[in-house]
């Protein structure tokens, strides 16, 4: 049942996820590139480098602004829908002439990019079975590392073949490849099944249960877990719908959906400064405070890339047995440590005093740091918000993370570039306080979700306490229990779910 649900989604997994992770990496590259300096970056270089990353997440953000409106369509036509307006960006970018066209293909790719990233990991959760929901979710963070691995050694290639040639191909080259798997997105994503949930939300619960029954077990509609948690989906449905709650209001306006629309945008901004995005965006510009050079940094960098593909991996193979809360809290804790060595090494070695062995342990410590975030931080940044809503709220729950997360993203893409120029190490201090804080608050507040059913959150989030450590509380829902009792009371002819259906009424 498990095993034919994760090869068939696996193939539409790796359809998603390049898109994101690859234009986070290229972008080091691009506005490292001689020939792209000399075009747009003569005057004001710092503040229009980080502008040319903050339209990106700016973008970013009003796609996830858009995303939560976007319910009435379907999960498939947001894709296709964001697809379609990132490969318009994409080719913008890579014809640009002057920096307001880079300004307005690098915003219309992430508008694009915003829908996406919201979309892909609620279509995840849906779709997953409970016991490997995390593993399917962090899978769009695999293929994010996947796409970083291709951006940083294509960026790599490219600065070091025609850097210093005045040949603008050093930069374009990287910035149109994106739309390739953009293109691949757009083509194939009604060749999937849609989401069950949200096809039982929207009155066409036959069709939600035959996609069910294919996802889970081969098409059998009288599988007892297709049924069980068929009828597990459609009770929560209706508790909604009398309760009447869809608004962004509604986020708030009771203490359960307040609790976790903080805990949600705590994670999402938390994960933005840990630091990663700074590291992402501005490689170059960090290692230079060490003396290091573009070139080097850059091949770093694309090393980086493949640390953080072996991290996601990780993260897959334990995050069913470890647990999100405890990977997010001691991910937190090591992070932090990294950031205050660097900042130390910064600090003691810098670029006019430079040292081989300070250079090395900056470089180890950072591909450190960027290991344990793909374990960590990076995939439940967004699989955990998935998780958190039922389906009424689910959109715009994870909506509002995203805002969340893009919001910081931008101000980090803005503000680095300027920071390490006029701050240097003390900019690190930012990220140590934060990761500090970041793994406090979790450890307080943020309740373990692995091995629980998408219907069991509102319980999880009504009834247990709001201060995590030392609770014992135990979903009232059991899905396999009454998964046996269906089998059990299976007496009819094959196909006669309605006979089945009787056992819970």
């Amino acid at each position: 049942m498990q095993e034919a649900f994760f090869c068939q989604y696996s193939r539409l997994t790796q359809v998603f996820a390049k898109l994101f992770g690859y234009d986070l990496a290229v972008i080091a590259e691009v506005v490292a590139s001689d020939n792209f300096k000399t075009l747009f970056l003569q005057n004001g270089a710092d503040a229009k480098s980080g502008t040319v990353v903050a339209l990106f997440t700016a973008g970013c953000f009003t796609g996830a602004l858009g995303s939560g409106f976007t319910n009435p369509i379907g999960r498939r036509a947001v894709i296709l829908m964001g697809s379609c307006i990132f490969i318009v960006g994409g080719v913008i970018q890579t014809a640009g002439m002057n920096i307001g066209m880079l300004y307005a293909g690098r915003y219309i790719a992430g508008v694009g990019v915003g829908f996406l990233t919201l979309i892909v990991p609620i279509f995840q959760a849906e779709i997953s079975h409970r016991k490997i929901r995390g593993k399917i979710t962090c899978l769009q963070q695999l293929f994010n590392a996947l796409g970083q691995v291709v951006a940083a050694w294509i960026g790599y290639g490219c600065y070091m073949t025609w850097t210093g040639t005045g040949n603008s191909r050093e930069w374009r080259i990287p910035l149109g490849i994106q739309i390739i798997p953009a293109i691949f997105l757009a083509s194939m994503i009604y060749l999937f099944p849609e989401s069950p949930r949200w096809l039982c939300d929207h009155d066409q619960s036959d069709r939600g249960r035959r996609n069910l029954a294919q996802l889970h077990s081969h098409g059998d509609e009288s599988d007892p877990y297709v049924i069980a948690e068929f009828n597990l989906i459609m009770h929560q449905i209706e508790t909604e719908r009398l309760e009447k709650k869809k608004t962004y209001w509604d986020l708030v306006s009771t203490l359960p959906n307040l609790r976790r629309t903080i805990i949600v945008m705590a994670i999402q901004a938390g994960c933005q400064m840990t630091g990663v995005s700074s590291i992402q965006y501005f490689a170059p510009n960090i290692y230079a405070e060490l003396g290091i050079p573009t070139s080097r940094s850059l091949l770093f960098n694309a090393v980086n890339a493949i640390i953080a593909l072996l991290g996601t991996t990780v993260c897959i193979l334990i995050i069913e047995k470890v647990g999100r809360r405890s990977l997010e809290v001691y991910g937190a804790a090591i992070m932090c440590a990294t950031y205050l060595i660097n900042a130390i090494l910064i600090q003691k070695f810098p670029a006019s005093s430079p040292s081989t062995g300070a250079h090395w342990a900056f470089v180890i410590l950072t591909w450190v740091f960027n290991f344990v975030f793909f374990v960590t931080s990076g995939p439940l940044s967004w699989a955990i918000p998935a998780e958190l809503f039922g389906n009424a709220m689910r959109m715009k729950g994870v909506s509002l993370g995203g805002m969340t997360s893009f919001a910081f993203n931008t101000m980090i893409g803005q503000v680095t570039p300027i920071a390490i120029s006029a701050i240097g190490w003390k900019y690190y201090i930012v990220f140590i306080v934060c990761n500090a804080t970041n793994g406090i608050f979790l450890w307080a507040f943020l309740p373990e979700t692995t091995g629980l059913n998408l219907e069991d959150m509102d319980e999880l989030f009504e009834e247990s306490p709001w201060f995590v450590p030392g609770s014992k509380w135990v979903p009232s829902s059991h899905v396999d229990e009454d998964a046996r009792r269906v089998a059990e009371g299976w007496k009819g002819d094959e196909g006669d779910v309605e006979r089945v259906e009787e056992v819970f009424v």
